[in-house]
């Protein structure tokens, strides 16, 4: 048998097992249950119902104009109802009919509640309260509010920026943070098995039947490939549903040429990201004995991926064009789990995306040689942990 027919061997014995394991059928199963149902709350909460309805008697009709018209440019949208009287104006405010009620002659803004105002509500207010206390100080001066309203809402400062802001998209921004959970999730769940495979053969003696017809290394390349195809399999079908049933329902209302390029994407580092992290898992498994020690020995790989996967749901949403995070996710480090998500936002350059995956290949084969070396000198040592220094130098 020739090395890669060996090491298929050895990636097809893995694939068989963990397609027909009840915990990978049900880990996939429940997430496709959950993306579809959260798909679902999605489709029927979103509406393009307003932030808050607001009440005017005839006395204030004068004021719903510009208070809508305040309302946008502080980013609120408000509905208004008008209504006969005040009397039936709070009626309404109180059984919830209505947010707000405005009520007076329109010279000044007396709102009523039932307990509380909305703060974004309270903002739009309180703008059109200070608009109304200008305009009547103009007019006691002589001028025209009007006119001087006009001039004051067209005055606005020239912009000009070196370079082309990126205009993100909203609904990107989400798909940016489900693909970065997907891809922690994955090499969370798969990374970890495959260091628990390794030490559950070595701990059974199984590794060493194995390593009397095949070589260290083709047991663990089998091993990364074979657990890394059930991975990726999983995360195309959960990736695929999760977008078309998104695409289909239209909650999502992006491309079908950018949803499948956030999948195409999510591939791409998985892969890569999944056979770097494998192999070091590989290695670090074969130093104990007992599953009990596993979670010791890959934890300080594993804090990268983690802090990778934090720092991008933690400042990402709020800050897509962050720098530290830019220069991080080219990092091979920290690339798997950063470069997806800011991918699936949008307004990567095509160089740093290049640059990420060059270092990431660059990266992979110096790991096959140091992983396999200490898999090699370790895998066949049962009982107390091998220090990973004797590992290294083991011939």
């Amino acid at each position: 048998m020739g090395n890669w027919g060996a090491v298929g061997l050895v990636a097809g014995r893995e694939v068989g097992t963990r397609l027909r394991s009840k915990a990978f059928q049900a880990t996939t199963a429940v997430t496709l249950l959950l993306l579809v149902g959260f798909t679902l709350v999605m489709k029927f909460t979103s509406g393009d119902g307003a932030d808050a309805t607001v009440g005017f008697t005839s006395a204030s009709a004068a004021l719903e104009a510009p208070l809508k018209s305040t309302a946008t440019a502080v980013g609120q949208d408000i509905d208004t109802r008008a209504v006969a009287d005040e009397a039936e104006g709070r009626r309404l405010v109180e059984d919830g009919s209505l947010d707000a009620l405005l009520v007076g002659d329109g010279s000044k803004l007396v709102v009523v509640v039932k307990k509380e105002i909305d703060s974004s509500l309270e903002s739009a207010v309180n703008v059109l309260a200070g608009q109304l206390a200008l305009n009547q100080q103009i007019t006691r001066l002589g001028g025209d509010p009007a006119e001087v309203n006009q001039r004051v809402s067209g005055a606005t400062a020239e912009v000009r920026p070196l370079e082309a802001p990126y205009d993100y998209n909203g609904q990107q921004l989400v798909i940016g943070m489900i693909a970065g959970i997907l891809i922690y999730m994955s090499l969370m769940i798969n990374g970890q098995s495959v260091a628990q495979g390794v030490v559950e053969e070595k701990s059974s003696r199984v590794v060493e039947l194995l390593l009397a017809t095949i070589r260290p290394w083709q047991l663990m390349a089998g091993k990364v490939l074979g657990i890394g195809a059930v991975g990726l399999l999983q995360m195309v079908i959960i990736g695929g549903v999760g977008l078309g049933v998104g695409l289909g329902l239209g909650v999502l209302d992006v491309s079908v040429s950018t949803a499948v390029g956030t999948v195409v994407w999510l591939v791409v580092w998985f892969l890569l990201g999944f056979v770097a992290y494998s192999l070091v898992f590989a290695a670090l498994g074969a130093l104990v004995s007992r599953q009990e020690d596993v979670g010791g020995v890959i934890t300080p790989p594993l804090l990268f991926v983690i802090l990778g996967y934090v720092l991008g749901i933690s400042i990402l949403p709020s800050d897509p064009g962050n720098q530290l995070v830019e220069v991080l996710s080219v990092v091979p480090l920290f690339a798997p789990t950063l470069m997806p998500m800011r991918l699936a936002m949008g307004g990567v350059p095509f160089w740093e995306a290049g640059l990420a995956v060059v270092l990431m290949l660059a990266l992979i084969p110096a790991l096959v040689w140091l992983s396999g070396r200490i898999y090699r000198n370790a895998v066949m040592r049962s009982g107390a942990k091998v220090r990973l220094r004797d590992a290294l130098r083991a011939s």
